[in-house]
């Protein structure tokens, strides 16, 4: 056991919702999400410690895992099950003290050179992505499809493993059978007529 390890997370994390705010979070919890991420953004400090805190609640005595996304240290202050983080922002956080708070840590990785970089901080899991295009942000590397993402699920298959990225309903069996324990989701849900139908319903199609 590597002594610069995060904390394990389950290997098999499920559908994996990245909602924008704790009223999302919520909404998680009551349709009995495995996991959730807060990816909340302000420039606001208060607002940002009041979702925060708000989202860890949410999850208390629940069955569902919160990370917080990039704000590790409100993260910690909150108690917050654990944080992920994108490449860039591992130049910034002070890793030795979330390992320390004992919090979980998830990094997001596009393409080869950024997974070998994720793996030597020995992380709870890695996020692979972005296997389809995205509409949400302007995107910085090109899809990885899927036969990317089953080459590289293969290779990093000693963690556990998200893949991310433009997956809907349509794609979500594909991407679940790359042997990766966990699919991220936004628009699937939030964009859904019936949020807490479409996670039940993407679940049903993880385990098809």
């Amino acid at each position: 056991m590597n002594p610069n390890a995060f904390k394990e997370c389950p290997k098999r994390l499920g559908l994996y919702g990245v909602m924008p705010n704790a009223d999302w979070v919520k909404r998680m919890v009551e349709a009995e999400i495995p996991t959730v991420q807060l990816r909340f953004k302000s420039d606001e400090r208060s607002k940002l410690s009041k979702q925060i805190k708000a989202s860890v609640s949410a999850v208390q005595d629940r069955k569902t895992l919160l990370f917080i996304n990039n704000y590790w240290q409100e993260a910690i202050d909150a108690g917050a099950y654990g944080v992920h983080l994108g490449q860039e922002d591992l130049e910034l956080a002070d890793l030795d003290e979330i390992r320390t708070a004992g919090l979980r840590l998830g990094l997001s990785t596009h393409g080869y050179a950024e997974l070998a970089y994720a793996d030597r901080f020995c992380p709870s899991y890695i996020a692979m992505g972005a296997v389809f295009p995205t509409n949400p942000k302007k995107m910085p590397t090109a899809p990885q499809g899927l036969s990317c993402l089953y080459q590289y699920a293969k290779l990093m298959s000693h963690y556990p493993l998200v893949a991310i990225g433009g997956i809907d309903q349509d794609s979500i069996h594909a991407v679940a059978t790359s042997g990766v324990g966990s699919v991220a989701v936004v628009r699937a849900i939030t964009q859904a007529k019936d949020p807490k139908a479409a996670v039940k319903h993407l679940q049903q199609l993880m385990q098809a």
